[in-house]
């Protein structure tokens, strides 16, 4: 046997005989904004308080609008409803449309929100896992005014975005708290 097929054979049997380690694959760090609010400035019959590291788009109906976050690359998807003798109606419809996710999330909490005081009555869908969505709410005063939101974000879902998801939840809490109608 010639030297360098014996340097070769060498090399083979001890370069294998280490097990591989998977390493697990890196994401971005995510440099969260400081929590600061303003108050909505919109022609609607509600104001809310939402981060100034947000921006407002208005859509084609009244008072439909998304809460950008570019930064953070989200998009709280807002819809307006007056109703008329039909808040059932916006109520099942909401349910039905957060619960066409419970085939891919890991668990959904429903959270029932009630400021008797500011008449803001409504449910928070809270999602677990890999979902399109990380959360979803509706809100009515049950006589005149419905509003929908849905969260977003314009990228593949995966664990990476979950520091980003618990931030806009938190702000989306705050948002609810703070909702007032006029």
């Amino acid at each position: 046997m010639d030297k360098a097929t014996y340097i070769f054979m060498v090399f083979f049997f001890i370069g294998c005989s280490s097990n591989y380690t998977p390493k697990p694959r890196g994401f971005f760090r995510i440099d969260l904004p400081k929590k600061e609010y303003q108050k909505s400035d919109l022609n609607c019959p509600f104001i809310f308080e939402y981060g100034q590291y947000a921006e407002i788009e208005k859509r084609e109906e009244h008072c439909w609008f998304n809460v950008q976050y570019p930064e953070l690359n989200g998009t709280l998807h807002m819809s307006f409803k007056k109703v008329k003798n039909n808040l059932n109606d916006h109520i099942n419809n909401t349910h039905d449309l957060a619960y066409k996710h419970s085939r891919v999330a890991e668990g959904i909490i429903e959270q029932p929100y009630q400021n008797h005081e500011k008449k803001v009555f409504g449910i928070v869908y809270d999602f677990e896992g890999n979902t399109a969505t990380a959360m979803q709410f509706y809100l009515t005063d049950s006589v005149h005014h419905f509003v929908r939101g849905a969260l977003y974000f314009n990228t593949e879902v995966n664990d990476s975005i979950t520091p980003v998801s618990d931030f806009l939840k938190s702000d989306i809490y705050h948002l609810v708290d703070h909702w007032e109608w006029k």
